[in-house]
């Protein structure tokens, strides 16, 4: 996962440490992702801390959308680690089918649950290594559980929180490690809670990967990014650039046919 985000999304990270947000920015930008939503969710559907952990599973390269989509008819059967075991593999596979690599996701819920079944009482562990050690969980499912099962001021970094970081300087890095390790060092305490919600949200609607909506964007004007998508009926700076050019050269055409004509 970590090699494919650096490369995927190289061009957005900032090699030039002057480029990043300052502190008096940051606590700004929080500012107002906290006055346009206050109370940021999930939008992962689900109904106890279990469900929200085979949710966040499930959801791996695949969008929420889909996954709440199969989770709709799967939890009201199996909502405990207990009845997801005893619901069976062949039986989740079907039921999450349409999700992409669903053999594998069936594979680790049903062993996760037995593991929660046999290790932790058939409840979820509020703890990073524990849940780590469940198979199919990363560090970034864990932050996830943490932070929306029990409140935990964790940032999980997914794609589009990657993105957003380096994108607009607010916490260049490399690797998502490394990312969230300076998400956690310059996003304000009072924000830390709801920031992985609000970044998220950020990048999946607004600081989108092919042509983020910028005119549309509450922090636009804080934003290092430097490629900026224009406002309706507008043209870009290369695109200005390259017209101003074509214009120059057109003038001189003109004037040297204007020469030539008896």
């Amino acid at each position: 996962m970590a090699l494919s985000l650096s490369l995927g999304f190289a061009l957005y990270i900032q090699d030039d440490m002057a480029r990043t947000l300052r502190p008096a920015e940051i606590d700004e930008i929080f500012s107002r992702f906290a006055a346009q939503d206050p109370d940021p969710r999930s939008e992962l559907e689900y109904i106890n801390p279990y469900t929200l952990l085979v949710a966040v599973v499930l959801s791996a390269q695949a969008t929420d959308k889909g996954v709440n989509k199969a989770t709709a008819a799967l939890f009201p059967r199996a909502d405990t680690p207990e009845k997801m075991v005893a619901l069976g593999e062949a039986n989740l596979r079907e039921a999450i089918k349409t999700i992409g690599l669903y053999r594998n996701k069936a594979k680790n819920v049903i062993a996760l649950s037995k593991a929660l079944i046999e290790n932790h009482g058939g409840k979820v562990p509020r703890d990073r290594d524990a849940l780590e050690a469940l198979p199919g969980v990363g560090r970034k499912t864990a932050n996830v559980v943490l932070n929306v099962a029990f409140g935990e001021p964790t940032i999980a970094v997914d794609t589009h929180i990657f993105r957003v970081a380096n994108r607009i300087g607010l916490a260049p890095g490399k690797t998502p490690r490394e990312v969230e390790d300076r998400l956690n060092a310059v996003v304000p305490s009072k924000y830390r809670l709801h920031a992985h919600h609000w970044l998220i949200l950020h990048g999946r609607y607004i600081c989108v990967a092919r042509k983020p909506r910028c005119p549309d964007c509450l922090i636009a004007d804080l934003c290092r990014y430097g490629d900026k998508t224009p406002v309706a009926g507008t043209a870009p700076n290369v695109e200005r650039k390259v017209l101003k050019k074509k214009l120059k050269t057109s003038a001189a055409k003109r004037m040297r046919r204007g020469r030539s004509s008896p």
